[in-house]
């Protein structure tokens, strides 16, 4: 008995362990994850600065291509519905039984043949290239995907802009 409250309780201060560690612990650091924060700098912090070199959109890229297709088909069925009624108290007490016969549909999806969809080989991405990242001259030519906002932003500077936003991730 107690062997089991032993490893009840130890197995619930390991969860609350690790849910406190994968919350954040909740101290409201002010980064709101779009690189924007109220100037305290996180433990993680992800913002990436540099300076502009080039930008990249790479569109979707789809093709034909077929699956079983799936047909929903209903039956009408019918069942024997059993019910009861009692009247009355201790010996005198008479129970009723009757029968009905109710209807039901039973409805599943079965493959019929084919269809063709379009599916997608390469989703769309938006990259921006950044020399001098995060303030080392030594790390030029360095890809970022990000946004479509952020590339909408880094299209419109100039070139060799000093450029900060938050990456998706890192190679294009």
């Amino acid at each position: 008995m107690f062997g089991k409250r032993l490893m009840v309780s130890g197995a619930i201060a390991i969860l609350i362990g690790t849910l406190g560690a994968c919350s954040g612990g909740g101290s409201g650091n002010g980064n709101d994850g779009n690189g924007v924060g109220n100037g305290t700098a996180s433990a993680r912090d992800d913002t990436v600065r540099g300076l502009k070199d080039t930008v990249r959109h790479i569109t979707a890229k789809t093709t034909r291509a077929t699956r079983p297709r799936l047909v929903r088909t209903c039956a009408t069925t019918t069942h024997r519905v059993r019910h009861t009624s009692s009247s009355g108290t201790g010996s005198r007490r008479k129970t009723r039984t009757w029968y009905t016969t109710e209807r039901y549909r039973s409805c599943t999806k079965v493959h019929r043949g084919t269809e063709t969809y379009r599916r997608t080989v390469r989703t769309e991405k938006w990259c921006v290239e950044l020399d001098d990242v995060n303030g080392d001259k030594r790390r030029d030519d360095v890809w970022y995907q990000v946004s479509r906002s952020v590339y909408g932003d880094a299209l419109a500077a100039d070139d060799h802009a000093r450029l900060e936003f938050t990456a998706t991730r890192e190679g294009c």
